[in-house]
C-alpha cells in the first residue's frame, strides 16, 4: 500500500516537472512564429508599398503624355493643313537666304520639235531661227522665182524650259514674288561642240526675271503691250507670228484693277535710206517706251485695248547729226468663248513706229530719208483662231495671221518686206494629262514692195511634257 500510495504522489510531481521543462520551449517557438510572421507582413507592406508607388508613377506618366498629346493636336489645328495626297519634301525651307515663311515652286516643259520644210525660193539658213519656228522674215525671197530646191528636215529641243519662283506673304498681308524663267533658244552654242554634228549643245538663255510687290513689278517679263492670253494654241512656237505683238523685256509696271501702266527698255529699228545697207539698232534713246493696257473679262472671255508711245532716236557721232522722231501704236485683242468646247482668239495691231514690236520685228520702226533724218513706218498685223476640243484628249486649231507695212518706197526702196501672211492648221493629242503630242501645217508667205514673193510650206509635229 505504501508503494502504491508512494506511485501515486510521484505521477503529479513527473506531470509538473514535464510542465515545467516544456513551457520555456512553446514560449520560444511562439515567439519565433510571431517573428517570421512579423517579417512577412513587413515585406508584404513593402511590395504593396511599391506597387502603390509605380502606379503612382505610371499615373503621373499618363498625365504627362496626355498633355504632350494634347499640345500636338493644338500645333496641328494651327498649322495649315497639308494639301491631300502631298506630303513636305522636308522639314525646313530649301530657301535658307530667304524670308521665313517664302514658298519655292520650280516648273517647266520639255519639248521636242521635228519638221520638214518647203520653201520656194531658196532655203532658210541652217541653225537660223527660221529652221526652228515659223518666222516670216527669213521666208526666201529670191529674183525671178529662183527654185528652193529639195525639202529639208530639222529636229531639235532648244524650247524647252523652266522656271523659279519664290512666293512671300508679309504679316501685313504684302505680297512680294520673284520669278526666274529660262530656255535653250537664243543663248548661242559652243563653236566646236555646240553644233549639229556631234552634241547639240546649247547655252541657257533668260526669258523673263522679275520681281514683283503687291502692285508693283519691275524687271524682264512681257510687254504690257502684249496680250499673251490672246495666242493661240499652236504646235509651232508662237504660229500666228505674222500678226502677233511679242516682246520680252526689262520695264518697271503698275497694276490696279483693270488698268495696268508701264516704262519699257526702249530701242530703235533703222532702215537706211534706199535700203542701202542692213537694218540696224541705234541704242540712242533717252525716253523709254510708255504703255497703258485695260481689261476686262469673265465666264464669256477676255477683252483688253493697249496703247503705246515711243520716241526714236539715232545719233551720228561721225557727223554730230542727232535725230528724233515720235510715233505710238493701239493693240485690240482677246478670246470669247463660243461654249464649252470652242473659242475664237484674236488681235488688231497698228500705229507708227510699230516694226520691232510686230512679228518678231518683220518691219523697221523707222527709215532714214536722204538729209538723215528719221520717219516713223507705219504698220499694221492681226489675227483669229479658232480652237476646237473634239474631247477632253484631242483638240484642233484653225489659224489666220498677216501683217503689212506703209513703206515710203522713195525712201525704203523696193526691197523691204510689204506683207507677210500665214495660215496654220493643227491637231493635239492629250493621252494623259501635261503630255501633249502635236502635228501642225504651216503655209507662209512673204512679199516685197517689187511685187516679188516666196512662200514657205511646213509639216511640223512635237512632243511636249509639263512639270
Amino acid at each position: 500500500m505504501t508503494t502504491s500510495i508512494v506511485s501515486m504522489a510521484r505521477r503529479p510531481l513527473a506531470t509538473a516537472l514535464l510542465v515545467a521543462l516544456l513551457a520555456p520551449g512553446m514560449a520560444w517557438a511562439a515567439t519565433a512564429k510571431e517573428k517570421e510572421l512579423e517579417a512577412r507582413i513587413a515585406q508584404l507592406e513593402q511590395q504593396v508599398q511599391a506597387l502603390l508607388s509605380q502606379q503612382q508613377q505610371t499615373q503621373t506618366q499618363l498625365s504627362q503624355t496626355q498633355t504632350t498629346v494634347t499640345e500636338v493636336q493644338a500645333a496641328q489645328k494651327q498649322a495649315p493643313a497639308v494639301p491631300a495626297g502631298k506630303q513636305p519634301i522636308q522639314s525646313t525651307t530649301i530657301m535658307t537666304a530667304a524670308n521665313p515663311g517664302t514658298a519655292f515652286s520650280y516648273g517647266g516643259f520639255i519639248k521636242l520639235d521635228a519638221m520638214v520644210t518647203d520653201t520656194s525660193d531658196g532655203k532658210i539658213a541652217d541653225g537660223s531661227s527660221g529652221r526652228l519656228f515659223y518666222l516670216p522674215s527669213s521666208i526666201p525671197v529670191a529674183a525671178n522665182n529662183a527654185p528652193g530646191g529639195d525639202p529639208y528636215t530639222d529636229f531639235h529641243a532648244q524650247f524647252s524650259r523652266f522656271w523659279l519662283s519664290a512666293d512671300h506673304t508679309t504679316d501685313a498681308g504684302d505680297k512680294f514674288k520673284a520669278y526666274i524663267e529660262a530656255d535653250f533658244f537664243g543663248g548661242g552654242s559652243n563653236a566646236l561642240v555646240g553644233n549639229e554634228t556631234a552634241t547639240n549643245t546649247y547655252a541657257v538663255s533668260l526669258r523673263q526675271a522679275y520681281v514683283s510687290w503687291n502692285n508693283w513689278l519691275a524687271g524682264q517679263t512681257w510687254s504690257n503691250f502684249q496680250d499673251t492670253a490672246a495666242l493661240p494654241d499652236a504646235v509651232d512656237f508662237v504660229g500666228t507670228t505674222d500678226g502677233t505683238i511679242f516682246v520680252r523685256q526689262a520695264q518697271v509696271r503698275y497694276t490696279q484693277g483693270p488698268w495696268s501702266f508701264s516704262v519699257e527698255n526702249p530701242q530703235t529699228t533703222v532702215t537706211p535710206y534706199l535700203n542701202n545697207g542692213l537694218r540696224f539698232n541705234t541704242g540712242d534713246n533717252i525716253t523709254p517706251d510708255l504703255t497703258a493696257r485695260w481689261l476686262t473679262k469673265g465666264d464669256w472671255g477676255h477683252f483688253t485695248i493697249a496703247g503705246m508711245l515711243r520716241q526714236f532716236k539715232y545719233e551720228n557721232v561721225a557727223t554730230g547729226q542727232d535725230e528724233t522722231e515720235s510715233g505710238g501704236a493701239l493693240s485690240v485683242s482677246g478670246k470669247f468663248n463660243l461654249g464649252k468646247n470652242d473659242d475664237i482668239r484674236y488681235a488688231v495691231n497698228g500705229g507708227s513706229g510699230i516694226g520691232r514690236y510686230l512679228a518678231f520685228g518683220l518691219g523697221s520702226d523707222t527709215v532714214q530719208a536722204a538729209d538723215g533724218s528719221l520717219e516713223a513706218i507705219d504698220g499694221y498685223g492681226g489675227f483669229v483662231a479658232w480652237r476646237h476640243a473634239f474631247s477632253p484628249k484631242v483638240r484642233t486649231n484653225l489659224m489666220y495671221s498677216t501683217a503689212m507695212f506703209d513703206n515710203d518706197k522713195a525712201l525704203t526702196g523696193f526691197g523691204v518686206t510689204e506683207r507677210a501672211q500665214s495660215w496654220h492648221a493643227n491637231v493635239i493629242y492629250s493621252p494623259f494629262p501635261k503630255l501633249d503630242i502635236g502635228a501642225e501645217l504651216i503655209w507662209g508667205e512673204r512679199q516685197l514692195e517689187d511685187d516679188r514673193e516666196g512662200d514657205l510650206r511646213r509639216l511640223q509635229t512635237s512632243v511636249k511634257f509639263n512639270f
